[in-house]
């Protein structure tokens, strides 16, 4: 009961900020232009920020990095194929079919970032790095290639421009830039330290409460069998296939912790954005986003506690 308690105070301020992002959702607080554009602030110069600052002065040596490196790219493979075949033996149609991949496998930055480094600290930022720049790219490519299987009509989407976004991500420039700045010994450029250190601790509060007011109860009325099966496996069988592969690839248990922390997160909100822009099912995407969301606050300190992955 301590254990569990101990998780629970710190991803306790993570959780009741997002509520509080759902509270402003409701009574309309500081106004309906107010979130796009700080979801947009945040998501191309706060965290990128965050990233950098963290990255270029972390000490990384001690990083097991081809081990967890193939440990995500097996997870993503395996959990593709699973989800897949099962969409397929479930006859779902191809838009629902789309949106049930990505419920499945993508993840809400905000939510993991602040949550391993309420459990974890720096080390918490640095495997988080890790995993966000191996997985980014390849969840992206992967949900193209499965729009492109089953897309209809006119909405297959191009692999050239794919690649392009991703090469303009900037959160995959900012792990690399703050990596690079790090291994070359260069460091952060004078002065740039001081300011990064003032916008970094902005990112995160202001990402978990945009992810709140995401939030929309309503569209649980979509519900369906693709909506819990894709909350069944994304919270429940995704995080517990990624501890048979840590186990297989003999990461340490602080790499296991952090990364099983990410693999426990509710689908991402840019889902329901590419289901629209590609011909996918937007309002089941929508209920996923937002019944995960609101189950993995249970289960996400559930599962870290059953497996002894804490402190």
């Amino acid at each position: 009961m301590s254990e569990f308690n101990g998780v629970i105070a710190a991803l306790g301020p993570v959780f009741v900020l997002v509520l509080l992002g759902y509270a402003c959702r409701l009574i309309g607080f500081p106004g309906q232009g107010f979130w796009p554009q700080a979801e947009r602030f945040t998501y191309y110069l706060l965290f990128p920020s965050l990233l950098v600052y963290k990255l270029s002065t972390a000490r990384l040596s001690g990083l097991e990095l081809p081990s967890a490196v193939a440990a995500i790219v097996c997870l993503l493979v395996v959990a593709s194929l699973l989800v897949y075949g099962l969409g397929v033996w479930l006859k779902l149609g191809g838009p629902a079919l789309s949106s049930f991949y990505q419920g499945s496998v993508r993840f809400n930055t905000y939510v993991g970032l602040a949550s391993a480094v309420e459990l974890f600290g720096e080390q918490g930022l640095l495997w988080g790095a890790v995993f966000l720049a191996v997985m980014i790219p390849l969840v992206n490519v992967c949900c193209v290639l499965v729009f492109a299987l089953v897309a209809e009509g006119g909405n297959r989407p191009s692999l050239g421009s794919v690649i392009m976004n991703l090469a303009k991500n900037p959160l995959i420039l900012a792990c690399g830039i703050g990596i690079g700045l790090n291994v070359s010994g260069l460091g952060l450029p004078w002065g740039a330290e001081p300011v990064l250190a003032l916008l970094s601790p902005v990112a995160l509060p202001l990402g978990l409460l945009a992810v709140g007011v995401g939030l929309d109860l309503k569209v649980l009325r979509r519900g369906g069998l693709g909506l819990w099966l894709s909350c069944f496996f994304k919270l429940l069988c995704y995080p517990l296939l990624f501890v048979v592969l840590a186990k297989l690839f003999q990461l340490s248990t602080v790499a296991t912790s952090v990364l099983l922390i990410f693999t426990l997160l509710p689908t991402a909100p840019s889902a329901y954005i590419l289901a629209r822009q590609l011909g996918g099912d937007a309002p089941l995407m929508a209920a996923m986003i937002t019944l995960q969301t609101l189950l993995a606050m249970l289960t996400i300190p559930l599962i870290l506690v059953l497996f002894g992955y804490f402190s």
